[in-house]
């Protein structure tokens, strides 16, 4: 029997949950992009302070996979015709993609972080570089879902007509080569080119499996939630362990394609799924009011980010543990206020987000 005929037709429940766990992961990202500076600073940063960067940066470290675990479990499971597919996605990718990488153009500018020339061919090219590379640290995943929306359609075809053997076995291939990607696990690997099986495609896939597997067994909400608290403690404990033996600041629990990482998403997902959160009404309202928004909030959030620094509102105001998620919610809320002024502008409503 195919895997498809087994999900579940509750809609409504899936798209609630998700909207929740999408505010979640962008949550979350704001949080990493409001600790990483201070997590950086190994050198000058007290410990107690680095301890608490390290913390926050272990326990977000989901966000961006479970995106990619989000975008799975939604286009997926439909059957799209290629253009249509296409023109939707990148139409409404690529306009706020392109406002935002020269609002932080201009910011970089500002900034002097980057210079114009006097004459107009080298600027030209200037642009197109940053346009071509990133214009800013955060624009490196709408690269990552260009690649991943022109691979949907493709993928699609077989993860709605496999069997539940056929994507456990592709899962189980795609975390075998995770695993044997790792620094010093090198030596085991058995010289097979696996690279079809490597980056964020098993995300996509580990999201549509999670997201509609009728599991059987009951408290899977508890155990998900310890695996998540016991993984997020590695990754702190390890890097911190790291730290101690080199100097150095050194990402190897950080990769987000990595066991650890691919644990502690699944782990994040699977709770979000199954623990039952009864909201007021208007609270759910709320929250999918601004999950519309969620791409401008991630295009956004760096540009508050930088504003809030600009006026010296950074962790630095009091003790990290209180002010990195104080100084992340105030730019979530800024952001999504910024964000829902452009969608009510007419000129500016194509570029929100």
């Amino acid at each position: 029997m195919k895997f498809s005929q087994t999900i579940s037709t509750d809609k409504r429940h899936n798209i609630n949950w998700i909207n929740n766990l999408r505010l979640i992961a962008m949550f979350a990202v704001i949080v990493l992009h409001t600790a990483s500076p201070l997590l950086f600073r190994v050198k000058d940063a007290s410990i107690n302070d680095w301890l608490a960067a390290d913390a926050y940066n272990a326990l977000v470290r989901f966000c961006v996979p479970v995106f990619v675990m989000i975008t799975g479990a939604l286009l997926l499971q439909r059957e799209y015709e290629l253009k249509d597919f296409l023109k939707r996605r990148f139409g409404r990718l690529i306009p706020p993609f392109i406002f935002w990488s020269l609002v932080y153009i201009g910011y970089r500018l500002y900034n002097e972080e980057i210079e114009l020339s006097d004459n107009i061919w080298p600027n030209i090219k200037l642009v197109l570089q940053q346009l071509q590379t990133g214009s800013y640290y955060h624009l490196w995943y709408v690269y990552l879902l260009m690649g991943l929306y022109l691979f949907i359609p493709v993928i699609s075809k077989f993860v709605r007509n496999a069997t539940e053997k056929e994507l456990l076995y592709f899962l189980g291939v795609w975390f075998l080569t995770v695993i044997l990607s790792r620094p010093y696990l090198t030596i085991l690997d058995p010289g097979v080119d696996l690279h079809n099986f490597t980056g964020y495609i098993g995300y996509l896939v580990l999201g549509y499996y999670l997201a509609y597997k009728p599991f059987k067994f009951k408290n899977i909400a508890p155990i998900a939630a310890l695996v998540f608290a016991s993984c997020a403690l590695l990754i702190a404990s390890g890097t911190y362990f790291i730290l101690l033996k080199t100097r150095n600041l050194n990402t190897f629990f950080h990769e987000p394609v990595s066991p650890f990482i691919a644990i502690l998403s699944s782990s994040a997902f699977l709770m979000a799924r199954f623990i039952k959160v009864n909201l007021n009404p208007v609270v759910n309202k709320l929250i999918n009011n601004v999950g519309k928004y969620t791409l401008g909030l991630y295009l956004s959030h760096a540009f508050i980010l930088n504003v809030l620094e600009l006026n010296d509102i950074t962790y630095n105001i009091f003790n990290p543990i209180f002010s990195i998620p104080l100084v992340a919610l105030l730019t979530f809320l800024l952001s999504s206020l910024l964000i829902y002024v452009m969608s009510k502008l007419p000129m500016l409503k194509y570029v929100a987000g």
